[in-house]
């Protein structure tokens, strides 16, 4: 029995002009056509009884853009006529992606992601700290610490929950929409917190639109760079990241300035116009490269925690963002309370954390790209453990000498902290593919964000406890950062061996 390939719409035996399946074209009959096509996709056939259907593939090849980021893809149509043998040629397998690793395209994404994470990070998450300090002394005077922790724990758990879902979207349909949306939830977050003067004010405006809103602005912001970088990856990322870092700059200066002349609500509402501008920059800017992943599904795959090496680096980064969001937030409440320097000090302090973040993004990722992604988050880790126990306690309990102690600190950590945020991404690009990367990254800040719901509540109620003495704070956090420093070390050392020159 002999078996025929043919255009659409094409009668089977009409001679006709067929396109190589690489490009080229060849005269000739069908039957020197199946010749050709046989020998680029063998095919399998199968008869049973005489009474089977025959399925007819018909290879169309799809007309390449002329753009350097389109790669051609092949689609097989399948057609079913009864009574015939069954041909079933295999997929031809997708051609690995590239990376341009820079270019004018690459990089105004990298400067459109800037924008969206100082918008999303600079206020509501880098300088919370200053919000926690003012709103929990005026609107929220009478809450115990604990529950305006509840307030900053639900927003940061928002932040990173909702990833769940917007990662595999990202794969599937790109940045654009996700963008725009997180854009209008985080301006109207920021212009309803600035009204806000009761407990669920805040838990409607700050807590859940600006978390929803930071959710879909972060991860695909986050995930596009990953289409343009493979070898420059945690450069890029970490220069992308210092955009958070220097809202945690700005806007603790800029509400300094502001609450004291023009009150709470203007000083939000010009961070909020702030917020507008650079969000209308990140729109513009981010977008993606790679096509998405044939097979492609928006749901979230739990089953790749199945992976030890991802089931691992997931409890390292839930331990990290444990304690991370800890001094970020009392920092301010904690110099007020220590009564070291002025008022203005205890806002600049966290200024002076975020300054140093600045470095602590990029350098890290810089250093990352040539040593490994692993080993330089066990470098980051550590030294994170250490400014804590280092400089942080000693601040705490010394009768004398905090302020030199409390800047050094902010130094450090504010340095070593940096990477937490811009190589966390990077190390769980390591761990799967890019066309699978927004599923992964999404999967692991799922349970994340559990961490992040619970650290600071949990801070909180430490602080009540210790009736306003910091040092059992100070020890949740130093054990969370080296219980993550324990399982990043893991994973480093199962990808690269005992060898302390491997680079992974």
């Amino acid at each position: 029995m002999s078996s025929t390939y043919s255009r659409e719409n094409v009668p089977l035996s009409e001679p006709q002009e067929k396109p190589d399946s690489f490009g080229g074209s060849s005269h000739g009959s069908s039957d020197n056509g199946d010749a050709d096509l046989k020998s680029k996709f063998p095919i399998r056939c199968s008869n049973a009884g005489g009474s089977a259907d025959l399925e007819k593939e018909t290879l169309v090849q799809q007309t390449p853009d002329k753009s350097p980021d389109k790669e051609i893809s092949l689609k097989l149509q399948k057609t079913v006529t009864p009574g015939a043998a069954s041909i079933t040629p295999p997929i031809a397998p997708q051609p690995e992606a590239t990376y341009p690793e820079g270019g004018l395209r690459a990089w105004l994404v990298v400067f459109g992601s800037f924008s969206g994470m100082l918008a999303c990070f600079g206020l509501t998450m880098n300088a919370g700290g200053v919000l926690e300090a003012y709103i929990s002394t005026h609107q929220l005077a009478g809450c115990d610490p604990s529950a305006v922790g509840w307030l900053f724990s639900i927003y940061i758990f928002f932040s990173f929950f909702c990833g769940l879902q917007i990662g595999p979207i990202f794969d599937a349909k790109g940045p654009r929409w996700l963008i725009f949306l997180g854009s209008v939830f985080l301006i109207a977050g920021n212009f309803g917190m600035a009204s806000s003067t009761q407990y669920w004010h805040f838990l409607l405006s700050f807590s859940l639109a600006s978390g929803l809103g930071t959710a879909l602005i972060f991860t695909p912001a986050i995930s596009a760079i990953a289409h343009f970088f493979a070898v420059r990856r945690g450069f890029a990322t970490g220069l992308a990241a210092t955009g958070g870092s220097i809202g945690g700059v700005v806007f603790p200066l800029v509400l300094q300035r502001l609450l004291d002349s023009l009150g709470w609500a203007w000083s939000i509402r010009i961070s909020g116009f702030i917020n507008l501008f650079l969000l209308c920059i990140a729109n513009l800017l981010i977008r993606s490269r790679l096509p998405p992943k044939v097979g492609g599904s928006i749901w979230p795959d739990f089953h790749i925690f199945r992976q030890l090496n991802f089931a691992v680096t997931t409890a390292a980064v839930f331990f990290m963002e444990w304690g991370l969001f800890v001094p970020l937030t009392y920092l301010t409440s904690w110099a007020l309370d220590s009564q070291i320097g002025s008022q203005a000090f205890a806002f600049q302090i966290l200024a002076i954390l975020n300054a140093s973040s600045f470095f602590g993004r990029w350098i890290p990722g810089y250093l990352a790209d040539r040593i490994g992604r692993f080993s330089t988050m066990v470098i980051m880790m550590t030294l994170c453990a250490l400014a804590l126990l280092v400089f942080f306690a000693p601040a705490t309990f010394a009768s004398q000498g905090k302020t030199p102690l409390a800047v050094l600190f902010a130094l450090v950590f504010g340095f070593a902290s940096g990477s937490n945020i811009s190589l966390t991404p990077v190390c769980v690009g390591d761990l799967c593919d890019v066309e699978e990367y927004g599923r992964y990254y999404a999967t692991c800040y799922t349970i994340v964000s559990i961490g992040c719901l619970t650290g600071l509540p949990i801070a909180g109620a430490i602080l009540n406890r210790d009736e306003g003495n910091y040092g059992g704070l100070i020890a949740f956090t130093s054990a969370c950062y080296a219980a993550g420093t324990v399982c990043f070390a893991i994973v480093r050392f199962r990808m690269g061996g005992w060898k302390m020159l491997a680079k992974c």
